[in-house]
């Protein structure tokens, strides 16, 4: 009697422990998670915030104002302040916020991977422009080429918790402006469904980009239907002026409808004031003048209100992409535009590590937790990004996709309902088996609640030995050459490949 009833329970235990190995079906924490705990800024001191941006925009104005601009911005209620610059009064600006875009959807080219940003709503992402890449095999920096951006497109392809690829890298053995803008569109189109992004040198560019994604969506004028690819655009300089080649940029995505990330990229100390409050008081003013130049000329037009405030090391004036500062101005910056009703994004994760070590976790675990808290719907170069953004890293996007998903684990909080609280279930471990393990409210947590990571070491000390003894870097650079050497994907037809190199001169890849 004893042996027949202990074989099914050796039979059960093995089915528990096959089921505990196996991962959950559905992650329990994706993208997309609700920010907004984090609040650095009290009500008071983002209305003293807002109203000094606003005074800066009425009295000091906006310099270098290109022609076309200021005759829009005039005919909107714009004044003359004298001295080439051009003042916003109050209602101008508010009224742009009121007209702005404040939810749209970044289209995919495959619908399931489209997102939609506004709100509370918090999404990791790529940015930046580095120069370097830090090889796999040598593990020291090199000059970044295109076969790099086509890797790293392709790598990030297939990592669940980055939401949408913005071109991480330059090509630098492209030398030519317009073959560069057009074979980093070529990149991101041959590599990922995921909703993309890049930047255009050169207004002159963005018909004939155009082109290439009309081929990719379909037939002519299809693009603009679903734009799948948004614009990264610094039309404002600061201090507190346009930039010329970037407003006309500005109105050539308008033209075609291309969804754009107005960027202000001031930094403290040079820039922007040293205090922080200063700092977000300008930085605010800036990005809001981008706003209201987006929406005099299409109200309503989707445009990420994208304050990224930076910082420089006032003793050497290097930028510095990590640190405390950096941590509580971007998550400050996503608070006030999120209080303004805007969608957000800001800049975290910009390590100025050169390596992946305590430096490089620290900087990037603290201000992209501390900015996701804070409700940041779009978290630029929060992937892979190193060095104070000059270099970018295989192994680093393998690593941040999994910080991404511890992240969006935090953003997603306790559930309490008399289920979770579970009465019964402590009452059933107490008085049965003295613990949990094997219980159905255990399994359902386990696939409801918990996530677990890829990467991570959780093996004992003598276990880890005897595999190797690997670090976070080694597990990383195994992961990322799986990757390179197995995912190869072909998101565009042979027909659309070849008509697009037909048309466009297509190096490598």
């Amino acid at each position: 009697m004893t042996h027949a009833s202990a074989k099914p329970r050796r039979s059960g235990r093995k089915s528990r422990l096959i089921q505990r190995a196996a991962p959950p079906k559905v992650n329990p924490a994706p993208p997309g998670q609700i920010g907004g705990q984090y609040r650095p800024l009290s009500d008071t001191d983002m209305g003293q915030i807002y109203d000094a941006a606003l005074h800066l925009l009425a009295n000091l104005g906006m310099g270098e104002v290109p022609a076309r601009l200021w005759d829009d911005l005039l005919q909107a209620g714009a004044v003359d302040l004298g001295n080439a610059r051009i003042g916003f009064p109050n209602a101008l600006v508010e009224d742009a916020i009121a007209r702005a875009a404040k939810r749209f959807t970044l289209h995919g080219r495959d619908p399931d991977r489209s997102i939609e940003v506004g709100g509370s709503h918090v999404y990791f992402g790529t940015g930046g422009a580095a120069v370097n890449t830090l090889d796999l095999d040598s593990g020291l920096y090199r000059p970044s080429t295109l076969q790099d951006l086509h890797d790293f497109t392709r790598l990030q392809d297939t990592l669940g918790n980055v939401a949408w690829f913005t071109r991480c890298c330059i090509a630098t053995d492209v030398p030519d402006p317009f073959d560069l803008d057009v074979n980093t569109a070529y990149a991101l189109l041959k590599n990922t469904t995921k909703p993309v992004a890049t930047a255009f040198t050169l207004a002159d560019h963005v018909d004939p980009i155009v082109q290439m994604l009309d081929i990719a969506a379909g037939g002519d004028g299809a693009f603009a239907k679903r734009p799948f690819l948004k614009a990264h655009i610094s039309p404002v300089i600061s201090p507190m002026r346009f930039g010329e080649d970037a407003v006309d940029v500005v109105y050539k995505c308008i033209e075609h409808n291309i969804p754009m990330s107005c960027i202000t990229a001031a930094q403290a100390g040079a820039t922007a004031p040293a205090t922080l409050a200063g700092f977000l008081a300008q930085s605010l003013a800036e990005t809001l003048a981008s706003l209201v130049m987006v929406n005099v000329i299409a109200p309503g037009f989707p445009m990420v209100f994208s304050n990224w405030p930076l910082v420089i090391d006032l003793r050497s004036g290097a930028f510095a992409g990590g640190g405390g500062e950096t941590t509580v101005l971007n998550a400050a910056s996503a608070q006030l535009s999120n209080w303004l009703g805007l969608p957000s994004g800001v800049a975290c994760s910009m390590t100025d590590a050169k390596a992946i070590d305590a430096q490089y976790g620290v900087e990037k675990g603290m201000t992209s937790l501390a900015a996701a808290l804070a409700g940041g719907n779009l978290i630029y170069e929060s992937s892979g990004m190193m060095a104070a953004l000059l270099g970018a890293s295989f192994e680093a996007f393998i690593l941040d996709d999994e910080m991404h998903a511890m992240t969006y684990r935090a953003l997603r909080g306790i559930e309490v309902s008399e289920d979770t609280l579970g009465f019964d279930a402590i009452c059933a471990a107490i008085l049965g088996d003295g613990h949990f393990l094997g219980a159905d409210q255990t399994y359902q947590a386990m696939e409801r609640d918990y996530v677990y990571p890829n990467l991570a070491d959780r093996e004992q000390p003598r276990t880890w030995e005897e595999a190797g003894s690997q670090d976070a870097w080694d597990r990383a650079k195994a992961k990322a050459r799986s990757v390179l050497e197995e995912h190869h994907p072909t998101y565009l037809s042979a027909e659309q490949d070849q008509r697009i190199r037909d048309a466009f001169t297509i190096l490598g890849g």
